[in-house]
């Protein structure tokens, strides 16, 4: 908390302040560290575990470079830049800072490291990490057991020799913040939290950490995590794959989350070769996270499925009005589906419970490629989950007008399912036009004012900062958009509750004297 890089002057004296007020806030400590500041590195850190009796040990490393605003958002272990010989020495090196301060229980060894795998070190972190999960899923070692069994005097029930990497793991930390607003926080109830299912299944292991429940309330307050999200597998890419559909079967409403996001980077070549780096985020997303674009054959898959999902759909009613029923009405329609502006023409054949088959129209406008469709999924469930010509797929479902909106991999998309006269008519709908706001500064999200840096009447340019705003313990540059004059300045700095009350009272005091 509290680190800010500076590349001249002016971003040296606006950091140091905004560094001091969130460690002051954070921590009760305004002093600062200044730090040389390595380009293009990766954070590596070293688990190590030590007793009361001399023994320490290192348990691998872990790769934490996906990071925004210095914060970790993506972990794995091992680390896919990492060799033999550089994680045994840089084991070794964590072991010898271990032992030189007597240090027992788990603890963390952080090195900044560069692409050609030197290596730095930049702090020790005495405590169990938010990341530890996955280091327990390729050991094998239970952390919180032996933290608690050195804590009674015990020695460690292993030596160096003992400790094997067994596959690979990858942990999401899904966070309370809207990731098409620029990561802003987001708070309020969790009107739904279904998780995906953890289990130990062939070969594939979901791991679910999580504080939270259904009901329960998101405050600006505290950190933003939500749940840490860990699967394990026998290879990198095993891993990946598996969480890519753990998050895409993770529900989540009543505010927004970052699970789109962690969903994309999931499919995103550069995280998937592992060519990493900390600044894999502002590189990769420089505008902002906007949702990935489908490519043909989702696209084909999110019509599919949504061709489905309409078609239970009418079904369900059927059954409830009774109109249609009977094994003599066999179901065969013709229907248009709209993804983002691409439409496509398909063709829909099966009865419930399925399997279903859908057909898609080629250049001829006949029938062509097809994809096979089996679900158990009925209209309500709040997450899709089937098999698309084989293949297991989960896909999050929110109903909206002639459609739902779809999330998968990444993707979201509202996806209108239409008969042809229906598409016919809906391309002749205007579309609804948003108020121009560009001359406000709205605050886009709850929290305590800090500061505000201009007057009514201020002449301001583009990118200047106007006010900070804290919500979820960081500090939030609110910036001009546009240049132009101050005209009203609504806000004002709130201090302290407690302060704010007895500065009322003195000042209600001093005007009765």
């Amino acid at each position: 908390k509290g680190m800010r890089i500076a590349y001249n002057a002016k971003e040296a004296e606006e950091g140091f302040q905004l560094a001091r007020s969130e460690a002051k806030s954070s921590f009760g400590d305004d002093r600062c560290f200044v730090e040389k500041f390595i380009e293009n590195p990766r954070h590596i850190e070293i688990q190590v575990l030590g007793d009361k009796h001399g023994n320490v040990v290192y348990l691998g490393e872990r790769e934490c470079s996906i990071q925004r605003r210095n914060q970790k958002v993506l972990e794995e272990a091992p680390s896919p830049l990492l060799d033999e010989k550089t994680r045994k020495a840089m084991g070794e090196q964590a072991v010898a800072l271990a032992k030189a301060v007597g240090y027992d229980s788990a603890g963390t060894v952080e090195f900044v490291a560069g692409q050609d795998r030197s290596f730095f070190f930049l702090e020790m972190n005495t405590r169990l990490q938010v990341e530890h999960p996955v280091t327990e899923l390729i050991t094998g070692i239970d952390l919180v057991e032996q933290m608690i069994r050195v804590a009674a005097g015990e020695k460690l029930p292993f030596k160096q020799s003992d400790v094997k990497l067994n596959g690979w793991a990858v942990e999401s930390r899904v966070y309370a913040e809207d990731p098409y607003r620029n990561f802003l926080p987001s708070i309020g109830r969790l009107v739904k939290y279904r998780p995906p299912a953890e289990k130990v299944e062939g070969g594939i292991t979901v791991r679910n950490d999580t504080g939270v429940f259904e009901g329960g309330e998101i405050s600006m307050y505290y950190d933003p995590m939500i749940a840490k999200l860990v699967t394990h597998a026998s290879s990198r890419e095993a891993a990946i794959d598996a969480q890519g559909e753990a998050l895409d079967a993770f529900y989540i409403d009543g505010i927004q989350h970052n699970i789109p996001f962690l969903s994309a980077v999931m499919q995103h070549p550069r995280w998937r070769s592992g060519e990493l780096s900390t600044g894999f985020i502002k590189e990769e997303f420089p505008e902002g996270f906007v949702p990935r674009e489908p490519g043909s054959a989702e696209m084909k898959v999110l019509s599919a499925v949504a061709a489905v999902i309409d078609h239970l759909g009418n079904e369900r009613r059927r059954s409830i009005t009774h109109q249609m029923t009977g094994k003599a009405v066999q179901f065969a329609k013709e229907r248009v589906v709209k993804v983002g502006k691409k439409s496509l023409s398909l063709e829909i054949s099966g009865d419930a419970p399925g399997p279903y088959t859908v057909f898609f129209a080629n250049e001829a406008g006949k029938s062509g490629e097809s994809i096979k469709i089996e679900t158990a999924w009925w209209p309500g469930d709040p997450v899709w989950t089937g098999h698309v010509d084989g293949d297991q797929v989960s896909i999050l479902v929110r109903p909206i007008a002639n459609g739902v909106n779809l999330a998968y991999r990444g993707i979201q998309e509202p996806v209108y399912v239409y008969t042809k006269r229906e598409a016919e008519l809906a391309a002749l709908m205007p579309e609804k036009v948003g108020a121009d706001m560009s001359k406000f500064l709205l605050c886009p999200m709850p929290g305590l004012v800090k500061a505000i840096n201009v007057g009514e009447g201020a002449e301001v340019k583009a990118g200047d900062a106007l006010a900070v705003v804290e919500a979820m313990k960081m500090e939030n540059v609110l910036r001009a958009e546009r240049d132009g004059k101050v005209k009203k300045v609504f806000p004002k700095v709130k201090v302290d509750g407690h302060v704010d009350a007895v500065i009322e009272a003195i000042q209600e005091l001093s005007k009765k004297k």
